[in-house]
């Protein structure tokens, strides 16, 4: 008796990606619309699968020269341009020969995706860190010194200390680790791609939280930045204590 093409989708979509090659080959000969339009599918699948393996492994290029050092740890940050909210660090050490797909700038990932990452990354990584700079002390020391400050104490959260830094364009200060500026270098690395993805779900997860205390101001969608209904808001109500005020001081209408 034929199977019938939902029998046989729920083969495919219940195999592991090693079985889907055979799986293509032995219905094959199906001609069934149904059943060629779910090959075809699956070999576009195991295609843009393999196109992101490529990619991947293009994006361990500094890891690769670098792999001399025993622990290579990847840094970047998250919020300096918002108006509220505090910019976040995050550090992470991956696992030679790391096997984690899709890492990528956090920005070019979709808000499902980076948090699925953020799972695996947390995971599978040898170490992370997270380190913060709040508002007020943003105000206090500019936002480029509260940026170097999360990420030095990202670095100082890590389990296992790195003997190399690599940074997202940035060369740290204080910092008594050799370090490795990289323009656009969550982009071009996994490890820097890794700790601005778990920064990007860290920094997302507390303006969601922050939006339950202030909810006029919308920061569960904007994150803080300047949004209108941010803006709105802001002119209405005044700046929250999780405001920037050094950020809002030029800003019209804003008390």
């Amino acid at each position: 008796m034929e199977q019938k093409i939902n029998e046989i989708k729920m083969i495919f979509q219940a195999a592991g990606i090693d079985k889907l090659p055979e799986l293509i080959k032995m219905y094959s000969g199906d001609t069934r619309s149904g059943v060629q339009a779910l090959i075809k599918s699956t070999e576009k699948k195991l295609l843009d699968l393999e196109k992101e393996k490529k990619r991947t492994e293009n994006m361990k290029k500094y890891e690769y020269e670098y792999h001399t050092y025993s622990y290579i740890c990847g840094i970047d940050e998250v919020g300096r341009g918002p108006l509220a909210g505090p910019v976040v660090a995050g550090a992470v050490i991956l696992p030679v020969n790391c096997d984690i797909l899709y890492l990528n700038d956090s920005k070019q990932l979709s808000e499902k995706k980076r948090e699925e990452l953020y799972d695996v990354i947390t995971e599978k990584a040898v170490a992370t860190g997270i380190g913060y700079a709040s508002p007020r002390r943003i105000d206090e020391i500019n936002i480029l010194q509260a940026t170097y400050e999360a990420m030095r104490s990202a670095i100082g959260q890590l389990s296992v200390k790195p003997d190399l830094l690599l940074n997202d364009a940035v060369t740290i200060p204080n910092v008594d680790i050799r370090q490795i500026p990289i323009i656009k270098g969550d982009a071009k690395s996994i490890s820097i791609a890794a700790a601005s993805i778990i920064a990007k779900v860290t920094r997302d997860r507390l303006m969601v939280k922050y939006n339950e205390v202030f909810p006029e101001y919308g920061f569960a969608s904007n994150k803080g930045y300047g949004a209108k209904a941010h803006l709105d808001a802001l002119k209405k109500y005044g700046p929250t204590p999780i405001h920037r005020h050094s950020f809002l001081k030029n800003m019209e209408g804003i008390v």
